[in-house]
């Protein structure tokens, strides 16, 4: 099955202690849809300005995402600037340039309405809501959010939890939320208001995933090369639907294999900055990724 992406492409700024990049390709929009492509067809709906670079448009082009949904608008385009510390867990964000994307209305063309896998990236809920308005009776729909919306638009993100089958969230968003501390409990919390599967990022600690009554933890792998996390996220996500969208399997022994190659896709991106991982990344080098992952964490039964 296909994907069907709303969110952000923008140009991105990004410096840490390992280099910088100057208005690189990013966007949660983005991230997903490169990632997602190992696996499937992503259909892109977002918008960009008269500057965005035509190369940028070709190298998507290039990993066969299709771009009829993503809108040219005068004006420039979206851009991001921030800085990462040693320990590269929290981006301080420097500087937030809208433009085009402070306007931006997402309007499905026909022939993406009726995609059964949907993917909302992090976007005004009221937006992903509209979104979820124009598809025609899609199979599973999944959501991402952040603080921002969780604090000023909490009853829109809650109206819109009510209609999606689940929920990408980072560990400090799903406190936020629930005002639980616990993870569990705060899952718990999140699948009582909709949303059958929870995915919990963690960061350089993995990922939990919930399903109904099971929980499965997937680690993260240890890296030696880390040079840029922007991106990680949505690249984890793209993965994770993009295995989903392959297999058309959404049982929970599936979902797990899910998770692990999102946690693959991850790794590969924050090896170098903005998606320069992923424009020489192989078929073969995600396989070998995922067999490390089982190695990883491969024990024998016990007792001995």
């Amino acid at each position: 099955m296909d994907i069907l992406v709303v969110g952000s492409v923008a140009l991105d700024t990004v410096e840490t202690p390992f280099g910088k990049i100057v208005e690189g390709l990013g966007g949660s929009a983005t991230h997903f849809s490169t990632s997602a492509s190992f696996f499937t067809t992503p259909h892109l709906v977002g918008v960009v300005g008269e500057d965005f670079p035509e190369t940028h448009v070709d190298f998507l082009k290039s990993r066969k995402i299709d771009l009829a949904g993503l809108q040219k608008k005068p004006g420039r385009t979206f851009r991001w600037s921030g800085r990462y510390s040693f320990d590269l867990n929290s981006a301080e964000t420097l500087d937030t340039q809208l433009n085009v994307f402070q306007h931006f209305f997402p309007e499905l063309p026909a022939s993406y309405r009726g995609k059964e896998i949907v993917f909302l990236a992090n976007i005004d809920p009221e937006l992903q809501s509209r979104v979820i308005d124009q598809c025609e009776k899609p199979k599973w729909i999944a959501l991402d959010t952040m603080n921002f919306w969780i604090q000023g638009k909490k009853e829109a993100l809650a109206k819109t939890l009510k209609r999606v089958n689940a929920l990408f969230i980072n560990e400090g968003e799903a406190r936020q939320l629930t005002g639980e501390s616990n993870l569990i409990k705060a899952a718990k919390k999140i699948r009582e208001q909709g949303p059958a599967t929870v995915v919990i990022k963690r960061g350089e600690y993995g990922a939990l995933l919930f399903h109904e009554n099971q929980i499965f933890s997937a680690p993260a792998l240890p890296l030696e090369d880390v040079k840029d996390p922007t991106g990680a996220g949505d690249s984890f996500a793209g993965g994770f639907i993009g295995h989903i969208a392959r297999t058309n399997d959404l049982g929970f022994e599936n979902l797990k294999k899910a998770c692990i190659l999102g946690s693959v896709m991850a790794s590969f991106i924050v090896e170098e900055f903005s998606l320069d991982r992923f424009r020489r990344l192989t078929q073969n080098e995600i396989e070998l990724r995922y067999a490390e992952f089982r190695r990883l964490t491969h024990f024998e039964t016990y007792p001995f």
